[in-house]
């Protein structure tokens, strides 16, 4: 049996132990940092804080020690919110062996140094003869709720390693959930990323009150923007039009079930951010934190993103949303294929 450790007990770490625990190949072992949510799993086979009322499967097992829940992982997928990626790894590091694979399953961008998270993890994870395990990350639309349930769901992993590619293509699918590969990290990872910063845009158009037509506009150039990013960064165009890009950027922008959207939706109705993240009770809208760092990366590879500067002024300078869509839509004229 394949030993997997999950690192990060939220309603998305949840989510894949579940898949991986439902096939009964696959000892699991999740690592969360709440005790209750340890203890609520080992006794009630249930993360009632963070995925209430879907059963978690026998082979999945919960723990605070990371050191048990590493030991001997064949894989290792991080699933911890983007700002706690760094420094969990340095306390793993001593814990992963050279030839585990690293599967990175957060939709984030650090804030300061602009890095992805297989980034981060690869230069935390470097040797001392310069050699790190491989590193792969996991995207496209998935709400955890629902590949709990078992819905059909397909999504993509990336890596420049093959073997990384085919084993956890093999490993996480089952008839419900389909999992693609794809060698374009920069593109799958960016385009997790960025995602989430339309989304909470595509809210605050509801919570606005505006209709399908704002919505629509929105995706659509929000795509376009996130394209022009990942190109710059080495990316590929062909990479936003599939599961990682256009899939799960819909998805975050019109579910109902999207965190991200649900914070914009609050902000459309004229709440504060502080006011509605500590309402969230502890869960994370990763865009509210990749805002800042998209916005650096976007001026560091001189590429222009109106719709995720005026997301920043909104979250981080106290912008109210309807000037900024006043802004958005007073730009000077533009070609539909340019900026």
């Amino acid at each position: 049996m394949s030993e997997i450790a999950v690192i990060g007990g939220g309603a998305w770490g949840t989510g894949i132990a579940i898949v991986l625990g439902r096939k009964g190949t696959h000892r699991v072992r999740l690592w969360a940092h709440e005790a209750d949510v340890c203890e609520c799993i080992t006794h009630q086979r249930v993360n009632e804080k963070f995925l209430p009322g879907r059963r978690i499967p026998d082979s999945v097992t919960a723990s605070t020690d990371l050191a048990a829940t590493l030991r001997g992982a064949h894989i290792v997928v991080s699933v911890m919110p983007s700002q706690h990626c760094r420094a969990l790894f340095e306390r793993m590091r001593p814990l992963i062996q050279p030839q585990t694979l690293i599967v990175s399953a957060t939709k984030g961008l650090e804030e300061g140094s602009l890095k992805r998270m297989t980034e981060v993890i690869t230069e935390v994870l470097k040797r001392d003869n310069g050699t790190s395990p491989a590193v792969g990350a996991l995207s496209g639309p998935s709400f955890a709720q629902e590949v709990a349930r078992g819905d059909p769901t397909a999504i993509t992993i990336a890596s420049s390693d093959a073997t990384l590619l085919r084993t956890v293509q093999q490993e996480f699918s089952d008839p419900s959930f389909r999992v693609y590969t794809n060698n374009d990290v920069i593109g799958v990872e960016l385009g997790g990323a960025l995602k989430n910063i339309v989304a909470i845009a595509a809210g605050i158009c509801d919570g606005l009150g505006l209709g399908h037509n704002s919505v629509a506009a929105l995706i659509t150039r929000g795509l376009a923007e996130m394209t022009r990013l990942v190109v710059a960064c080495g990316g590929r165009t062909e990479t936003m039009a599939g599961l990682a890009g256009l899939g799960d950027l819909v998805l975050t922008c019109t579910g109902g079930l999207s965190r991200n959207r649900s914070v914009g939706v609050e902000l459309g109705r004229g709440r504060t951010l502080p006011e509605i993240i500590a309402g969230m009770h502890g869960m994370v809208a990763e865009g509210v934190f990749t805002t800042s760092a998209a916005v650096g990366l976007a001026h560091a590879r001189n590429v222009e993103m109106p719709i995720t500067e005026q997301m920043h002024a909104i979250l981080h300078q106290g912008k109210s949303p309807r000037e900024a869509t006043q802004v958005l839509m007073s730009r000077t004229g533009k070609s539909e294929t340019g900026a």
